[in-house]
């Protein structure tokens, strides 16, 4: 796998631009507006609107070091620090957050407005999918590329409004829990136990009242799931206790996948694939940088490394597992979820 990594980053270091000089340590620790960057650091400003979540001070430190060759040059310049209203473990982390990454240079506006004018691309950390919608659409409109933290959306139809708006401007949009890159997960995908005719996924499921249950947490296992699984589930049951939970789907030619849900216990991620092959455990968390480097190569081509297709069919996946459960654990069509045109 490190071989893998090191051909990500040649990819980006063979396509950057001539005569990008590294920026020294020093040059990061205060400070500097827009108006300051150089001419061959336009188009790689990108601007984050949220700052409610603890991926922002981790993706910040990691594009905005020194020796970050391996992104290409692309360095978070502006934040806009409102995140969510009323989610009290997001709203309280905004300050310690913001004076965070003004360390590394990060300006600090005070609208979406006003970030867009500053940047090339958008990542959107907002913790709460309830506003991302409302804040995706600005960005839309703006004509800028954009990652979207998960989740997407609070809902299906709100992911289903987010990909509709993006291909109204022709703006690509891509999101994606960290735990799809991991590069384990990456070697299921790939092929590594031949045809996966089933799989298990597991990771912690705190749950936030705001959202349907899988949205807020479970959605790393689940997207883990869908990773070495791909597309075509058709139906799903979730089964509950006080310790666990877990939802079994069913995909089109008949393999089954499963996510349990880590309520109680020690909290880790993790899955196992049955493949054709052999069968393989998921490795340890690969941590965010191969997330970073999919999205920079996102920013430099256009094409999202995750399907609108697979990433709305994670999230019907999730609302037919509440709908199961609010069916004491019957049997539910992912077909049923999409919104009807």
């Amino acid at each position: 796998m490190k071989k893998s990594n090191n051909s990500r980053r040649q990819f980006l270091q063979q396509s950057s631009m001539a005569g990008i000089a590294l920026v020294s340590a020093s040059s990061w620790s205060t400070s500097f507006s827009s108006s300051q960057v150089t001419q061959a650091e336009l188009g790689k400003r990108i601007g984050i609107i949220g700052l409610d979540t603890s991926h922002v001070t981790a993706f910040t430190k990691a594009l905005n070091a020194p020796d970050a060759s391996q992104y290409n040059g692309y360095k978070i310049v502006a934040a806009y620090p409102r995140g969510s209203k009323d989610i009290l473990s997001s709203t309280e982390r905004i300050p310690a957050y913001t004076a965070e990454v003004q360390k590394y240079g990060v300006e600090i506006v005070s609208s979406i407005q006003d970030l867009l004018t500053k940047v090339d691309v958008v990542m959107l950390e907002t913790n709460d999918g309830r506003l991302h919608l409302e804040q995706a659409l600005e960005v839309l409109k703006a004509g800028k590329r954009m990652f979207i933290d998960k989740p997407i959306a609070a809902s299906l139809k709100d992911a289903e409004a987010i990909f509709a708006a993006s291909e109204k401007y022709k703006v690509p949009v891509f999101s994606a829990s960290s735990l799809r890159f991991s590069p384990s997960a990456q070697e299921i995908r790939s092929g590594k136990v031949g045809k996966v005719i089933g799989a298990d996924a597991y990771s912690p499921m705190k749950i936030e009242k705001t959202h349907p249950d899988l949205f807020w947490y479970g959605i790393h296992g689940v997207e883990t799931l869908f990773t070495m699984m791909g597309t075509g589930c058709k139906q799903v049951n979730r089964y509950i206790n006080e310790e666990h939970e877990v939802v079994v789907g069913v995909w089109n030619d008949g393999r089954i996948g499963t996510f349990r849900g880590l309520k109680n216990g020690k909290q880790e991620y993790g899955g196992t694939a049955f493949g054709s092959n052999s069968v393989a455990h998921l490795g340890p968390y690969g941590g965010y940088d191969p997330l970073l480097i999919k999205i920079i190569e996102f920013f430099q081509t256009g094409i999202p490394p995750v399907s609108k297709e697979e990433t709305l069919e994670i999230f019907a996946f999730m609302e037919a597992a509440d709908a199961s459960k609010n069916q004491q654990g019957a049997k539910v069509n992912l077909a049923d979820m999409y919104s009807k045109k």
